[in-house]
């Protein structure tokens, strides 16, 4: 059976990933539907076009925060729970771990 420590650390790991992969989803997007802008601007489209292409650059710069809110809990998170067992250093999820703290490296 797994155990119960190195299982939290597994999921947590996970919640850390895909909330820094959400993150660089909505940073791709944003910048998508910004060149999308642009070109719709330099073609002279229709104002209610442009304006509604705006509205979704907005909706989506404000997803930013709240992601990054999240990504900043999961770090914590993750990072209380691998400091608090450090008899781990051999497991591979544990190294995981920690690599991932380390390559996100939020204060």
């Amino acid at each position: 059976m797994s155990d119960p420590k190195i299982n939290q650390i597994r999921i947590r790991t996970g919640v850390l990933k895909r909330c820094v992969k959400e993150r660089q989803a909505y940073e791709q997007e944003l910048t998508r539907e910004t060149e999308r802008l642009n070109t719709m601007r330099e073609q002279q489209r229709d104002v209610y076009e442009i304006n509604k292409q705006q509205e979704i650059i907005n909706e989506t710069a404000m997803l930013l925060p709240d992601c990054q809110k999240r990504i900043t809990a999961a770090y914590h998170d993750l990072q209380q729970l691998v400091e608090g067992v450090g008899d781990y250093a051999e497991n591979e999820i544990y190294s995981a771990a920690k690599a991932l703290l380390q390559e996100t490296n939020i204060p």
